[in-house]
Formats: C-alpha cells, sequence, structure tokens
C-alpha cells in the first residue's frame, strides 16, 4: 500500500536534503517572445468574399456631428487615453483622473479590493469612483465618461450569487434563439446592477477541433447555429435597433474574437488557423454577420494568426474586410496583451495594431503606462498617422454617444443600480433551469431506464454530484473556474439538489455518497462526473480520451454496474469526448455539459412526476459530433470522411429505440511518442501533481491571481498565453519556495524519465539577483521504510544569477544529478521545489521532465 506524507512533514524532509554539489543548471535557449512567424507563402487575397452588411443600426447625422465636435476639441493624449484599457488591479481612480482612460476592464479573477466575495456594492463603488475620476477635468481637462468592461459569459460569472447559465455549447445543444435572447437580456440586467456598462460577449467561435480549450465557449461546429445565436445575443444584450437600443436597461455587447479562433491547428489556443478565405468566411465569420448586422457596437480581435500573421496586426481582416468592406463603424478593441504577440511588438510598445486596425489596446499589467506614452510618441514622429487616432477615438466616441454615456446618470444612479434582489433573482434562474433542460442530451437509453420514477432508493454518486463550481465549469468566478466550493453559489443548487428535492417529494430515498459507498443497496444509482474546470490555455489536450491514464470514474461505474445496480451516467464536460468504456459501463448516459448554477434543471428530465407523468422530455440534440476514438479531434459535419459515435443532431427522446450496445470499442491506441515527456505545470498544474507556496510555517494551494506570506509574494504573469506562469517575489525574511507535490504525497514511479536520459526542465525569468542560494530540490519516499525520507537538491544560484534581465530562458538539470544524490525516480513524491532564504523575483514557467538526447550539453554531474 501507499504511504503519505503530510505536507509539513516533506517540507522538513526537503529542507534536510543537503550535500549539494557544483551548480548544474544549463541554458537550453534564448527567451521566448510571444509571437508568430510569418506565413511562407503570401495568402492570395479576394476582398469580394466578403460581403457588405446591412446594419440595423444605421448612421445618425446628429451623433456624427457630435464625434466630429467633440473631436475636434481633444489634445493628442486625450485621444490615446481613450484608446487604453488597463485592468483595474493596475490602476487607480487617482490614475483615471489624471490620464482619463476611454475604458477600463476586470479580468477573469479579478475582483473590487482583490477580495473574491466583494458584493455588489463594491462593485458599484468602484465603477461610481472610475466614471467621477474621469470625467474630472481638474487633471486631464476632459470630461469624456470612461466605461468598463467585464467578461460576462455565461451570466454575471464574476459576482458572487449571480445567475449562472449553461456554457455555449450547452445552449447550442437548445438550438433556442429566442431563450438565448432572454437570457442575454438577464445577464445585462444583471451586470448593470453593478454599475458596469460592456460585456464581452457573445464568443462567436466556430470550434472545429474540440482539442481546444475553449470549446465549450463555441455553441456548435455548424455556423448556422453561431450566425442565429450572435444576432439574438447582441439583441438580448443591447436591445432592438427599432426599440429600446442601448437604452439605460442595456449594456454594450462586443462580438469575438475576430477571425478563425475556433479554427486552429491541432485546437492550440492562440495558435494558427490556416482556412483559406472563403472558409474563413464561411465557417468562421458566421458569427459576426449575425451580430454585426444586429447592431453590436464592438468587436474584439482574436489572438490567433491566420496563415502565420497575428490577427491584431492583420490589417487587411480588422480595416479592409471588417471596416472598408463589412461597413463596420463601431470599435476594434484587442485581447489581454494580444498586441504585445505581433512580430517586433512588445506589451508596452507596439505601433503596428493601431496601423492594422486595432481601436482599443486591452493592456492589462503595469505595460499601460509605457504604452500611452509610446503610442503618443509614435504619432508624433508620424509613425502612426493623426488620422489613424482620429479614425480610432471617433469610433470610440461614436459608441459612447450611441449608448448615452454622456447623457445616462453615473454608475451608481442607473436604473437598476444596487437592486441586488436581481442578482440571481428567482425569475432569472427559472429562466437558467429551462436552459439546462433544453441543453440536456441522451446518449443511451437501454431498456428505457429513463425517465426514472422519483419514489425509490436512488444512491448519487460522481465527485461532480454536489459541486457547483464543478458544474459551472470555468469562467465561473474566478478565470479558471478553480478554487470554488458551494459556499460561493448561494442560491444556485447542485445536481443533487434537484435530485434530492424530486426524490424526497415524491416520498423516496436518496443517498449521496461520492465514492459510490451505501449500506443499504439502492435501486439505481445516477453518477455525475466529468471534466474539472479550465478556461484558455490551459484546457487544451492532446486528445480526447477522458480521465487519461486514470480512469477513476470508470472503476466507480463498473463497480456499480457489477453489483447489479442500474447506472445512469451525467457527464459534464466542456467538449465532447471518448468516452466509450463509460458508454459501455453505463445504463443510460446524458451529456450535461456544463449547466451553471441551476442543476436542479438535470432533475426535471430524469425523473417523472410522482404520479408517473413526464414533466419535461429530453429536447437537447448535439451541436458537436461525438467522437469513436480518442484521436477524432477534428469532426465536423460535412467532413468527407464522417464517421463519428453519433452524428451532429442525434439526441434521444424518451421512447426512442437506443442505438448504443454495451461493447464498443473501448481500446485506446497509445502514442509512444507523448509519454516521452512529463509536464507537471504549464499555467495549470497536471494530475496528479499539486502546486504549494510555503513560508516557514505558512503552506497554500494558490487559488487565486495572487496570494502574500510572510517571506514571499506570488502573482500569476504572461509568458505565451494569458497567466501561463507565475512570480515569486521573496523579501528575503525566512526560507520561503514554491513545491510541486503529488496529490495526497502519493509516490509516483518516474524510472523511465531517468532510463531516458532525461532533465528537468523549467522556464525562468529573473528580474531581481538573488542576494542568498537558490535550491532546486526534489523529493522521494521510500515504500520499504516510508518514515526514512529521500531526495536531493542542487544550488541553482549561480545560474540564475547570470540570466538577470535576459528574459524568458529555459533552464534544465540533468536527472542523474539528483539520482547521484540519492534521489530515487520510483519513489517520487515532488520532482520540483524552489527555495531560498535571501531576495529575489523570479519567474516560473512550463516546469517538466524530459528526455534529451546523448549528445546533449546537459549536466554530467561529474
Amino acid at each position: 500500500m501507499r504511504t503519505t506524507l503530510k505536507p509539513l512533514a516533506l517540507l522538513v524532509a526537503l529542507a534536510a536534503v543537503s550535500g549539494c554539489s557544483k551548480e548544474q543548471a544549463t541554458n537550453d535557449g534564448q527567451a521566448l517572445k510571444a509571437q508568430e512567424p510569418q506565413a511562407s507563402e503570401q495568402q492570395a487575397l479576394n476582398i469580394d468574399i466578403w460581403p457588405t452588411l446591412d446594419f440595423e443600426v444605421k448612421q445618425d447625422a446628429e451623433v456624427e456631428a457630435s464625434v466630429k465636435s467633440l473631436l475636434s476639441t481633444m489634445t493628442l493624449e486625450q485621444k490615446v487615453a481613450q484608446m487604453i484599457q488597463p485592468e483595474i488591479r493596475d490602476i487607480t481612480v487617482e490614475d483615471m483622473r489624471k490620464y482619463g482612460f476611454g475604458s477600463y476592464l476586470n479580468g477573469g479573477g479579478s475582483f473590487p479590493n482583490n477580495n473574491k466575495q466583494s458584493t455588489p456594492q463594491d462593485w458599484i463603488n468602484l465603477a461610481e469612483a472610475m466614471y467621477q475620476a474621469s470625467i474630472d477635468d481638474s487633471l486631464d481637462g476632459s470630461t469624456i465618461p470612461t466605461m468598463w468592461g467585464t467578461d460576462a459569459v455565461h451570466g454575471h460569472n464574476n459576482v458572487i450569487g449571480a445567475t449562472l447559465f449553461p456554457h455555449n455549447i450547452g445552449l447550442g445543444a437548445m438550438n433556442n434563439p429566442e431563450l438565448i435572447e432572454k437570457i442575454a437580456e438577464i445577464t445585462a440586467k444583471e451586470v448593470m446592477v453593478t454599475g458596469i456598462d460592456w460585456v464581452f460577449a457573445p464568443t462567436v467561435a466556430v470550434a472545429r477541433d474540440d482539442r481546444w480549450g475553449r470549446t465549450y465557449e463555441s455553441y456548435s461546429e455548424d455556423p448556422a447555429i453561431v450566425k442565429a445565436y450572435s444576432k439574438a445575443i447582441v439583441k438580448g444584450l443591447q436591445g432592438h435597433a427599432d426599440g429600446d437600443f442601448l437604452s439605460d436597461k442595456r449594456v454594450i455587447s462586443t462580438v469575438k474574437h475576430f477571425l478563425g479562433d475556433g479554427g486552429t491547428e491541432k485546437g492550440d489556443d492562440q495558435g494558427d488557423n490556416i482556412a483559406s478565405e472563403q472558409a474563413l468566411f464561411d465557417i468562421h465569420a458566421q458569427g459576426y454577420v449575425g451580430g454585426l448586422t444586429a447592431g453590436s457596437q464592438s468587436v474584439m480581435a482574436s489572438f490567433n494568426s491566420w496563415h502565420g500573421e497575428k490577427i491584431h496586426g492583420k490589417k487587411y481582416l480588422l480595416t479592409d474586410v471588417l471596416k472598408d468592406k463589412m461597413g463596420f463603424d463601431g470599435f476594434v478593441v484587442g485581447d489581454w496583451n494580444g498586441h504585445g504577440q505581433i512580430q517586433g511588438c512588445t506589451n508596452d510598445n507596439c505601433p503596428q495594431a493601431v496601423n492594422a486596425g486595432l481601436d482599443m489596446y486591452m493592456v492589462p499589467t503595469s505595460a499601460w503606462k509605457p504604452l500611452y506614452e509610446n503610442t503618443i510618441a509614435q504619432v508624433k514622429s508620424g509613425i502612426i498617422s493623426q488620422a489613424r487616432i482620429d479614425d480610432a477615438v471617433s469610433r470610440i466616441l461614436r459608441v459612447k454617444i450611441r449608448a448615452g454615456l454622456f447623457e445616462k446618470p453615473s454608475p451608481a444612479n442607473r436604473q437598476y443600480s444596487g437592486k441586488t434582489e436581481l442578482i440571481g433573482a428567482q425569475a432569472h434562474r427559472d429562466i437558467a433551469r429551462q436552459a439546462v433542460r433544453e441543453s440536456l442530451v441522451l446518449l443511451k437509453n437501454k431498456d428505457n431506464l429513463l425517465p426514472l420514477a422519483p419514489k425509490q432508493h436512488v444512491l448519487v454518486a460522481g465527485n461532480g454530484a454536489d459541486n457547483i463550481g464543478k458544474q459551472s465549469g470555468g469562467w465561473t468566478v474566478t478565470w479558471q473556474g478553480t478554487g470554488n466550493n458551494n459556499n460561493d453559489f448561494p442560491g444556485g443548487t447542485s445536481i443533487y439538489d434537484g435530485i434530492a428535492q424530486k426524490v424526497t417529494a415524491a416520498g423516496g430515498k436518496v443517498t449521496l455518497n461520492v465514492e459510490g459507498e451505501y449500506q443499504e443497496k439502492p435501486d439505481v444509482a445516477i453518477v455525475v462526473f466529468g471534466e474539472d474546470p479550465y478556461a484558455e490555455g490551459h484546457g487544451d489536450r492532446d486528445n480526447l480520451d477522458y480521465q487519461r491514464g486514470e480512469k477513476t470514474d470508470l472503476a466507480l461505474l463498473t463497480k456499480l454496474k457489477a453489483q447489479g445496480i442500474p447506472v445512469v451516467s451525467v457527464f459534464i464536460s466542456g467538449r465532447p469526448m471518448w468516452v466509450n468504456a463509460e458508454l459501455n459501463a453505463s445504463t443510460a448516459f446524458v451529456a450535461a455539459w456544463l449547466p451553471g448554477s441551476e442543476g436542479v434543471g438535470v432533475s426535471d428530465v430524469l425523473f417523472t412526476e410522482a404520479n408517473g407523468d413526464v414533466a419535461y422530455d429530453f429536447t437537447g440534440k448535439l451541436s458537436f459530433s461525438w467522437p469513436n476514438s480518442a484521436n477524432q479531434a477534428v469532426l465536423n459535419k460535412g467532413d468527407d470522411d464522417y464517421q463519428p459515435l453519433l452524428p451532429y443532431g442525434f439526441g434521444l427522446k424518451y421512447g426512442d429505440e437506443n442505438v448504443l450496445a454495451d461493447n464498443l470499442n473501448a481500446e485506446l491506441a497509445i502514442d509512444e511518442a507523448a509519454l516521452q515527456k512529463r509536464v507537471f505545470f504549464d499555467g495549470k498544474m497536471h494530475k496528479p501533481w499539486l502546486m504549494w507556496l510555503f513560508s516557514a510555517d505558512q503552506q497554500l494551494q494558490p487559488n487565486a491571481n495572487t496570494h502574500s506570506l510572510a517571506g514571499l509574494t506570488y502573482r500569476t504573469v504572461d509568458r505565451l498565453v494569458q497567466e501561463d506562469s507565475i512570480q515569486l517575489t521573496f523579501n528575503g525574511t525566512e526560507k520561503a519556495g514554491i513545491r510541486l507535490v503529488s496529490k495526497s504525497n502519493f509516490r509516483e514511479d518516474l524510472r523511465s524519465a531517468i532510463e531516458q536520459n532525461g532533465k528537468l526542465s523549467f522556464m525562468v525569468n529573473v528580474l531581481e539577483k538573488p542576494t542568498a542560494p537558490v535550491i532546486v530540490s526534489m523529493a522521494c519516499q521510500k515504500a520499504e521504510s516510508p518514515d526514512d525520507n529521500c531526495g536531493a537538491a542542487i544550488d541553482v544560484t549561480e545560474n540564475l544569477s547570470g540570466r538577470l534581465h535576459h528574459g524568458w530562458s529555459q533552464a534544465s538539470i540533468d536527472l542523474a544529478c539528483f539520482a547521484n544524490k540519492g534521489m530515487s525516480f520510483g519513489d517520487l513524491v515532488a520532482p520540483f521545489e524552489l527555495t531560498t532564504t535571501g531576495k529575489a523575483t523570479i519567474q516560473i514557467g512550463s516546469v517538466m521532465f524530459e528526455p534529451q538526447p546523448k549528445s546533449a550539453e546537459s549536466i554530467t554531474c561529474q
């Protein structure tokens, strides 16, 4: 049996590791830059592919005159300030007063006062303070009101207690544009309660490779659904052009991400889309046809490239196509430092983006100030023309005037502001509950097990059963949707809550046990399981095998089936996945996607009424094709070789003939090459590894963007994608550091890494030179003597000091160096720890074991 070592005991064991030899770390690469190479071949462009749109919101002579008049009074500094969008963690109210930013945002997991539990009043207070500072002309001479943008992508998902709707993939399974418009209208209302003007939605990506970590933000692989939904959502958020368009009941919308984010190679987030221009329009642009025609006032540029050129710097698409040919007269906002990924750009210096057609930089972190200053200088030197600045600012002013920001009361005094009874209102939750019911897709129903009679003994199992955070997915309170518990969702219901209500009301019995244990054999088991929450960048997969290498949920299903208990599987996921083995072990199988805060909607459909009547049948249909193998990630209706397990549009109703037997092929072809590298951290922790921060006796698992301990400050930072790395600032008051450790400190057998002549590699960026030794350690625990901890440590101080201010680079240490010092890789519990007692500021990303050629000049440890 395995033994465990408590975190503090492990810390003591690691601290005891000594006898470090001469530092053995190498620099295996130059600093990486977040940029794409130029396309090897010039694309043959055809502007005629793109239509001129007939917008429901027409230009108005009075509005245009106001824009022109206001623009004529503005200084260059005031104009550029309108084009800068900083983040609330990186500016103060006094910064707003001094510079008069055109807008600002809160990123996912960012809250007023940096407090996750901020109340609606806290949000209002910040909105009011920023607004008043923006119209105070005492420092910047400007009275132009600012506006606050937020990612409200499945409800007002940053705010505790808000109504959370199913994520887009579930909404796509409904195929109900009328309900979508109601959802958007409710979202706008709850956003306005907190004083916010602008929502970064809808996402109109058409996901074509389900390995992409943002697949759940896509309504469908079918652009027709996306087009219809985009139009409906824009009208729900902004109002109808012939009705209450951008009235005091509405918010500004953003159609995003322009263009092709759902079609990157291998589903690589922020990767390269190599579709033809015709396919770019036919597949990936239909959401813009729908949303812009309905009057959306802003478009967000996409992180991805098209044939090797970053969209943020692609003039042909941002200007020639979107603005000139399609006729869009709103503004284009960037994504999170997306301009910095353009070749030749940095986060604080990028005239290329403005010249390509970007009107507003989204620039979190302290880069906003040098970017503002550099942009002003570039206009004065002629690198950016005055005409381009005037066009960008005119577009921003046009939207502000259309939205009535110059006439509306301040945020604290608007119609819905402060009406906290609207946050999570029952009428809103009822609509969300309806959306949950309509999003469920029945994939298997052997022997017509469903619907269930509620008056029986029901066992509810699986770690998703009573877990509102898991069922809500990413972009839920926090950016990745992690670090939440049921207390973070007041008013919400888990899937178990709904089952318990239904069964007990009918006189039945419910047993909740995550592991599926019971004292009295149940009549039926409902097992709720699936993907843990994730968001962009961290959700990418290299195949669609569910629980790859860790089939604990399958073991639970198989155990219950072997006990003769009918099993209903409720599968929570942000994409279709290869679950043939799980399907075989299930009597019935429901794709529930990511239903949000109203888990009670699931039980509405699973059970009959007490009298046996069916209250709600299944109506959801697959808006994504369901794969027949783990490697079938690119699977879309209309493909030449279209062989899904279940096709686009599939979905059983009660009484339909079951089509899936219990003998689906569950053999997984192993990709030997993929086994050669073991990634522990690349912005997210890979199972079964956990991250711990510690400082003397303090320790915690990071679950937010920032943490402070006595000797250490932690913050997430951007390297290649948003928040894919971490920054550790040591203050020298006591020993502190970071440790990656296996879950429950179980031993892991990674002898293959040493057998492959492997190395420990990690990306590092040294911002402050260490004042004391910096130690990289590993720890192990021998099975035969669990109290006799082992491990090894390497002093990397000199190597890291030599990297000071050299940017990101790769450091590597030959695993033999640790083995030679007594490290047992067959008993590994902690593959990486970095500690110091001195001062230092070090950024770390992408920690892994990887093989190296025998000829590589790594560490010889001689």
